[in-house]
């Protein structure tokens, strides 16, 4: 019997302070460090560190802009918690985050000088029955093995850690995180709040990185016999 859980938003609305990010996007769960240089964006630091910690992340659509606005950002980001800040003698900012949510920016504001997303977060949703979640969430981990095996820049302890993910939507959230996808794919996984839409997305995605990593495969064979 299928579910009947659709997808959910949070109905409290909360004001975060904005973090645009070029190049990247931060999903649920994930823990990375992020270079951080632009005063406004150091500017919305101090003001998560003298607040709760949290703070929302958001892809900018194009990284050549250094000063983005409202329709810069796209319009699905991730409610991060910082776990730590180092300030660098180059006068940049390391800081470790986490990502904890997705959220959708109902509307952008500003305070004290910062942009402020006003943001109402999005729970996974399981729309289907749980069997078929797990039969194609199998399937992604299987696919993803074979691209571990092919892609030496990926640690095989990885699939250790897959290994011991019971939810779905993290699952998913993990293998998308070490995808060398374009932004904007990045971008659709992380709009998509559907676990089994998002997984069968996934499918696709590292189908399409195993392709490229067979063809550079083949290029590197033929180069070294040339040389030889």
């Amino acid at each position: 019997m299928e579910s009947s859980v659709k997808p959910e938003k949070s109905s409290a609305i909360a004001e975060l302070p904005v973090l645009p990010l070029r190049d990247v996007v931060v999903y649920p769960h994930m823990v990375i460090p992020l270079f951080v240089g632009r005063e406004k964006s150091m500017k919305a630091l101090d003001m998560t560190m003298a607040g709760d910690k949290r703070i929302l992340l958001v892809a900018q659509r194009g990284a050549d802009i250094d000063d983005p606005k409202a329709g810069d950002l796209y319009p699905i980001g991730t409610v991060a918690s910082i776990l730590q800040l180092l300030k660098l003698p180059d006068g940049t900012v390391k800081v470790l985050v986490e990502g904890s949510t997705r959220a959708e920016v109902v509307r952008y504001g500003e305070r004290d000088g910062v942009m402020t997303g006003h943001v109402r977060t999005l729970d996974p949703a399981y729309t289907r029955a749980p069997r078929e979640i797990e039969v194609v969430a199998r399937t992604v981990v299987s696919q993803f093995e074979n691209f571990v095996k092919l892609n030496r820049k990926i640690p095989p302890e990885l699939l250790t850690t897959l290994s011991g993910i019971d939810d779905a939507s993290r699952l998913a959230d993990t293998i998308a995180a070490h995808l060398s996808i374009r932004l904007a794919d990045k971008q659709r996984l992380l709009e998509t709040p559907d676990v089994a839409d998002r997984l069968e997305m996934l499918i696709g995605f590292v189908e399409g990185e195993i392709d490229v990593q067979q063809i550079e495969k083949r290029i590197r064979g033929r180069v070294k016999t040339q040389m030889e």
